[in-house]
């Protein structure tokens, strides 16, 4: 009976916690929970003890850093990690590391695992070396990479070499690829990559031949390959494109569906849409990706009826069009003046595949609208019946036909809605000087370059580059760096005394600054465009297409010097500017002066 008093009298045991399969369960439903669920399900856990199974903790932990808000996950770690005991593994750690989403919180918690005696590893540096971070975030984990002796990871050090290259400081970039002991293709590719995305396309095609030197440990690859079309595309590097895909086939990349993708983007915006239509039809298993960077190719170029032909042609062929593909659609319309049709693409879109028009598929109607003179009718579109908020884009090319068309007004009620978004840049007061030129208001044209210089405001200078011999020349107005300038000026001067025979006259409309007209007629003679087609007849050959890419819009006077010279010395030239191809041959522009 005594004995049977005390058993009543003693406190009952706690259970027993959970056997690690259950606790293993119970955290596998904890992943779907709400924050505020995954909270309580943490206070059920304390009470009942089930967090006290080792195996349980760092489980929880790298939930915790996924399910909540960094705020919160940080303070269930803080509570967990009391004491070196309760912390996780290296391998635990750096799975937490990655669940964190902002990269301050994980740099906190690094320092509370180095707090507690866990180093962590070159993966753990590695983890926190995200996209997002910026370069001064990547120098600080790039030191302690140095002092702990991680540079050595392949892993670590491309991660790095990533982060610079997107936080734009290219040099950065290049300065930790020579600090590297041993330099693989991925490490490659990322100088390659981060050359192009700094605008040193140059520069990323010379890793092509220093890869493929003597001391290079690392051969060019399928990716190396893609990244390098992609580079030519930019520069409009025909020769070395091909170069790059005649490598590609020996080394038997030629049958990557991505290798063959880029070679027809890279044919089409070096304007051989016949090379590119030839191997986007021997490529067999053609992807969404294929169709549309063919049809993106034949609108660039100008040939709106044979992409909506190849549209139509993808349909038959059962692969659906996406959101490019329309934008593509939508771009041949607007190259081509193609109003109607370009409408009824954009109903299809909408309608018949239930595709969402974002601001790129808006940006080339209100171009189709602009380049066809319904200003006012695409401002209303803008400002009215948009379904997504409009871009700074949108407004440059409803202010570009502006320009076109001479009205002033709506271009400056367009300049003030680019203010508005703090948006405006040096090109945007060019193409507002260009309206004010066009109907000859000289006022106004002083007003804004006087604007512009109290702002501070730069202009884009206008450079055309011509490749020969798989070397890119570059030339801008009045270019006096060239090392065959004299022989270029001398070609030139002659080129003009045949074109004036046979009756070409300047367009001193494209000069913005107000001079009579011989000091108009002096300042465009040395345009870009024109040194770049001087310097071409002295070193092509007759029956080779003279090539050229420039970084701004073609003026109309380089147009009209261009089609006169393509019929008087009969050359085919192509142009490539910022929006599209013109086609010179024969007196006569692809475009049909519709650009």
């Amino acid at each position: 009976m005594a004995s049977a008093s005390r058993l009543a009298r003693a406190p009952r045991p706690r259970p027993a916690p959970a056997s690690s399969p259950f606790a293993a369960a119970l955290l596998a439903s904890a992943s779907a929970l709400p924050a505020r669920r995954f909270l309580q399900l943490h206070a059920h856990l304390l009470r009942t003890g089930l967090l006290a199974l080792s195996p349980s903790v760092p489980a929880f932990l790298s939930l915790a850093a996924a399910s909540l808000t960094s705020r919160r996950a940080l303070a269930v770690l803080d509570h967990h990690l009391a004491s070196p005991a309760s912390l996780p593994s290296t391998f635990q750690c750096n799975s937490i590391l990655r669940a964190l989403s902002d990269p301050a919180d994980a740099l906190r918690f690094l320092r509370r695992m180095r707090a507690l005696g866990r180093r962590g590893n070159a993966f753990t540096l590695a983890i926190l070396l995200a996209p997002r971070c910026g370069p001064a975030h990547a120098r600080q984990l790039h030191a302690n990479a140095v002092a702990e002796g991680h540079l050595r990871d392949a892993l670590l050090a491309t991660s790095l070499m990533r982060c610079y290259a997107n936080g734009g400081d290219g040099d950065g970039a290049r300065k930790l690829f020579e600090e590297m002991p041993v330099r693989d293709a991925v490490a490659w590719n990322v100088l390659i990559a981060s050359c192009a995305r700094n605008r040193r396309t140059k520069d990323a095609l010379k890793l092509f031949e220093e890869m493929r030197g003597r001391e290079s440990e690392a051969e060019p690859d399928d990716v190396t390959c893609i990244l390098l079309l992609q580079a030519c595309t930019a520069l409009g590097a025909l020769d070395f494109g091909e170069r790059v895909w005649v490598y590609a086939q020996e080394r038997g990349y030629g049958g990557e569906l991505k290798v063959r993708n880029s070679l027809i983007a890279m044919y089409s915006r070096c304007g051989c849409v016949e090379k590119a239509y030839r191997v986007f039809c021997e490529t067999p298993q053609k992807s969404v990706v294929s169709w549309s960077a063919m049809i993106s190719g034949l609108a660039a170029n100008g040939f709106g009826e044979d992409a909506i032909s190849a549209f139509e042609e993808m349909i038959r062929s059962d692969v659906a069009p996406d959101e490019q593909t329309f934008t593509s659609m939508l771009s041949a319309c607007s190259h081509s003046g193609l109003v109607d049709e370009g409408f009824r693409f954009f109903d299809m879109m909408r309608c018949e595949y239930r595709l969402k028009p974002n601001v790129r598929h808006y940006g080339c109607i209100v171009d189709l609208m602009g380049r066809a003179g319904l200003l006012d009718e695409a401002y209303e579109l803008v400002t009215k019946e948009m379904r997504v908020a409009p871009d700074a884009t949108i407004w440059r090319t409803l202010l570009g036909a502006c320009r076109i068309h001479g009205h002033v007004y709506l271009g400056e009620r367009v300049i003030g809605h680019l203010i508005e978004l703090k948006a405006q840049q040096a090109g945007d007061y060019v193409l507002l000087l260009n309206t004010y030129a066009a109907v000859g208001d000289w006022n106004k044209v002083a007003e804004v370059r006087k604007l512009m210089q109290e702002k501070g405001i730069q202009t884009t200078p206008g450079c055309t580059t011509v490749e020969y011999n798989g070397e890119v020349h570059e030339f801008i107005a009045d270019d006096d760096a060239h090392p065959r300038k004299m022989e270029i000026y001398d070609k030139l001067n002659e080129i003009n005394k045949h074109l004036r025979i046979a009756g070409y006259v300047p367009n001193v409309s494209s000069e913005l600054h107000d001079l009579d007209s011989e000091g108009k007629e002096s300042a465009l003679t040395y345009h870009s465009e024109k040194l770049a087609i001087a310097f071409a007849l002295l070193v092509m050959p007759q029956h080779r297409p003279i090539r050229l890419a420039k970084n701004l819009r073609v003026c109309v006077d380089c147009h009209n010097f261009t089609k006169v010279f393509s019929g008087i010395y009969k050359r085919l030239v192509i142009v490539r500017d910022r929006t599209r191809f013109h086609h010179f041959e024969g007196g006569k522009c692809s475009c049909n002066d519709y650009w």
